[in-house]
């Protein structure tokens, strides 16, 4: 590290950054964050590189009802559809019946990950089974042609787990302030600006470092508020960051974005990929932003995260981590389809979700899989706020943000030309 650098980095409260990352080559970061789609189903059927934990071998199945041992079994196959026939439950006790095929788990229950298909046919009862096997769907390559390029050309997490195991709010809200302050649904709170809580948005104008949150969420149906302003403190004093996201194209391009920029897209009609927004128009979205990113004049000092906010109810093999720490000591309840009621308390992860790390500063197609650490800690959307915190020298906003993993090490001191301009279209299938 320079004495510039470590000069700078001191001024800001930081200790030193790792002296085997090239995390001082970043300056500036950008957080794309999608709709509801698990691992398995959006990228479980990439095949550029052996190693990517995908459905396939073994086949991951499904039986056609969990409550009965001689069911017939449902397997995953490469049959997604551009546009989802359904919207598969993805409440937090839904997502009890999917990934343990009951409403109410026990504690210490093994995660068996065989109720998606249970739970699709709960959600939407009807004698179609090849309809609720879309739940258990993958796609191939060909059909999403922009996130197959970006994964092959920068770096891939396959054990990237989602916060919370339940719907988007709640795991927006551990995205940017590492806990949901005992929200387990997207409640009216969210629309009211009235998370107390302090926010990644809040640390950044205490440091002074700049950030905008670029949205189109207010033109969802319904309306969503941007990320930002789910807290009271944002919207008292940081409403004029909140931008819509026009602005982001014409930033990039003038080589204006703020240090931090976070993107909400619309939902659910063409950007978000959630049911029913079309895949391949969600993939447009992205490739959009990429190449706005890409062609910037900050793009050789940037970082571009690109994840997604939770499983949408689309099944995954792989069992979410339990006994994490909370973001504090809050709990939820709701109501069960069986009308029991089911209180979680924030102790395990969500299904996994896709997650890439766009920059000219990583490796290209790396497949990074559970952190090489030692602690036994798995990467999360927490993650994020870890990085960050290290990068800019923030305290901790939560033990959930403690405990997770940074991504650090994986930010080179190689400066990468070959990086793609341009990205294929959305496919059209």
């Amino acid at each position: 590290m320079t004495r510039a650098l470590l000069l700078a980095a001191l001024s800001l409260g930081a200790a030193a950054l790792p002296a085997s990352s090239g995390m001082s080559n970043i300056k500036n970061i950008v957080v794309l964050v999608q709709e509801n789609l698990s691992f398995d189903h959006f990228a479980g059927g990439l095949d550029y590189d052996s190693s990517i934990d995908g459905p396939q071998n073994p086949q991951f199945c499904n039986p056609a009802n969990v409550s009965l041992s001689d069911s017939h079994q449902v397997c995953a196959k490469p049959t997604a559809k551009n546009i989802a026939s359904d919207d598969p439950n993805h409440s937090i006790a839904g997502g009890n019946m999917q990934v343990y095929g009951s409403y109410h788990p026990a504690s210490g229950a093994q995660a068996s990950m065989n109720g998606f298909i249970s739970e699709q046919r709960a959600s939407y009862p009807h004698d179609d089974l090849e309809r609720a096997s879309e739940a258990i769907s993958y796609f191939k390559p060909e059909h999403i042609p922009v996130f197959n390029t970006i994964a092959q050309n920068f770096v891939l997490f396959d054990r990237w787990f989602a916060s919370v195991p339940g719907p988007t709010n709640p795991n927006r809200a551990y995205l940017t302030s590492g806990t949901s302050h005992g929200h387990g649904k997207n409640d009216a709170e969210f629309l009211n600006s009235e998370l107390p809580q302090k926010s990644i948005f809040e640390q950044l104008s205490d440091k002074g470092i700049t950030w905008k949150n670029y949205e189109n969420s207010t033109k969802s149906n319904p309306p969503f508020l941007p990320d930002s302003l789910f807290y009271s403190w944002t919207a008292k004093h940081g409403k004029a960051n909140v931008v819509p996201i026009s602005q982001f194209y014409s930033d990039a391009e003038a080589g204006e974005l703020p240090q931090f920029t976070w993107i909400n897209p619309e939902c659910c009609s063409y950007m978000s990929m959630h049911p029913p927004s079309p895949i391949n128009m969600g993939e447009n979205f992205i490739k959009s932003v990429y190449e706005a990113v890409r062609n910037s004049p900050q793009w050789n000092e940037t970082l571009f995260i690109l994840t997604w906010d939770e499983h949408g109810g689309f099944a995954d093999h792989v069992s979410p981590p339990s006994n994490v720490p909370a973001g504090d000591t809050l709990t939820y309840t709701e109501d069960a389809r069986d009308g029991e009621q089911y209180t979680f308390h924030f102790d395990r992860l969500g299904v996994r979700v896709p997650t890439v790390l766009i920059s000219p500063w990583v490796s290209k197609g790396f497949v990074q899989h559970q952190p090489s650490d030692g602690e036994g800690n798995e990467f999360t959307h927490t993650s994020i706020l870890k990085f960050v915190s290290e990068l800019w020298g923030l305290d901790s906003l939560s033990p959930r943000v403690d405990w997770s993993p940074s991504f650090g090490n994986l930010i080179t001191n190689k400066f990468r030309s070959d990086t793609p301009e341009k990205l294929p279209q959305g496919a059209d299938f």
